[in-house]
């Protein structure tokens, strides 16, 4: 059998911390290396995962002047699917010089956040016009949770199959130290932005003495959140961590408090599920990560978050047991079964293209 051949738009680059380009590297090293040959880029250091893995290409780019190579790849590459598209400038002209593709080449996106996007004030308009210029024009999409998939067609009419973001619950795993802390230190990870909620771990922390809170994570609300953390001695803030840092946080804490409202399926919720952690989060984006009241709580107002954060603060039994309950229900969202999915997916478009 010919190997399909995939033209990945992703940097392989090692170190890389984007959650897209992370996605789509766990994805490439776990294809099966006779049935797809990939091809992707770089500017820097290879990833040593991406280059232990046979039939792969890696094309090296400059740090500057990038959309000019990657277009010609694009458009002349020896490729079967493009998939992963990003919202750049060369894969907008590539959009716009579609009708030069021929039969080969078929476009296959991926949608990974609600998708009402002039509504949120941290999207600007210019990457909004330029995601439906790009990522929402692929021939192809695939949403990462049945909650965008519903926002997206809502949104923009398209259709879509869902394929869940993956985890490697290989690399998180729990601790055996049982119960881990004395005072329960309560989690998040993530970006500071406002529609992610890091600044109710603050006022958890104000209600919640006889716990600690640890904020993993950078973004535009660092500073007022490290202003009001200040005069908090049960509150730490660290900044971005390495992967492998974030981990020994994980692994470190007793519960994942994630208070986003705006999402589509967050890796942050599978990985501290993972590492055995019970979770809170808003119901708002309906994570089928999180089972209610089994793996953690959905929660629907400030009040009610608060009440589930008591709840286990106070019952470390229940912690655990939610913990391990968590670590089963994630295993299906492995990303070795993630990417056999994406494997049918594959085989299945160009079968129907040929």
């Amino acid at each position: 059998m010919t190997p399909i051949r995939i033209l990945i738009d992703t940097f392989a680059d090692e170190g890389e911390t984007n959650a897209q380009m992370s996605n789509a590297r766990e994805i490439i090293v776990r294809l099966n290396a006779e049935r797809f040959h990939v091809t992707t880029f770089k500017t820097g250091k290879l990833d040593s995962s991406i280059e232990a893995r046979p039939n792969t290409r890696v094309v090296s780019l400059p740090i500057r002047g990038q959309t000019v190579p990657i277009l010609r790849h694009f458009l002349f590459g020896d490729h079967d699917l493009l998939f992963y598209p990003k919202a750049s400038p060369a894969m907008k002209w590539y959009m716009k010089m579609k009708t030069v593709r021929g039969r080969r080449g078929l476009v296959v996106g991926t949608v990974e956040s609600q998708m009402n996007l002039r509504d949120e004030p941290t999207v600007n308009s210019q990457t909004v016009r330029l995601i439906e210029q790009t990522v929402l024009r692929a021939d192809y999409l695939f949403s990462n949770s049945n909650s965008v998939a519903h926002s997206l067609h809502s949104h923009y009419g398209r259709l879509s199959e869902v394929i869940p973001t993956g985890v490697d619950t290989m690399f998180f795993t729990p601790t055996d130290q049982t119960p881990r802390n004395v005072r329960p230190k309560v989690l998040f990870v993530g970006s500071l932005r406002p529609f992610k909620g890091p600044d109710l771990l603050i006022d958890a922390a104000e209600r919640f003495p006889q716990a600690d809170f640890v904020i993993v994570g950078e973004g535009e609300t660092a500073s007022e959140l490290k202003a009001r953390s200040n005069n908090k001695n049960n509150v730490t803030m660290t900044g971005a961590l390495s992967m492998s840092a974030v981990r020994a946080e994980y692994r470190a804490s007793d519960v994942f408090l994630f208070p986003s409202r705006w999402e589509g399926s967050p890796k942050v919720i599978m990985e501290a599920s993972a590492c055995a952690l019970p979770v809170i989060t808003f119901r708002d984006y309906e994570p089928e990560t999180v089972v209610e009241g089994h793996t953690g709580y959905l929660v629907s107002s400030k009040d009610e978050l608060f009440s589930r954060l008591e709840t286990l603060i106070l019952n470390p039994e229940m912690r655990r047991r939610m913990g391990q309950s968590a670590r089963a229900h994630v295993a299906k969202f492995d990303w070795n079964v993630v990417t056999r999915q994406w494997e049918d997916v594959f085989l299945r478009l160009v079968t129907q293209s040929q």
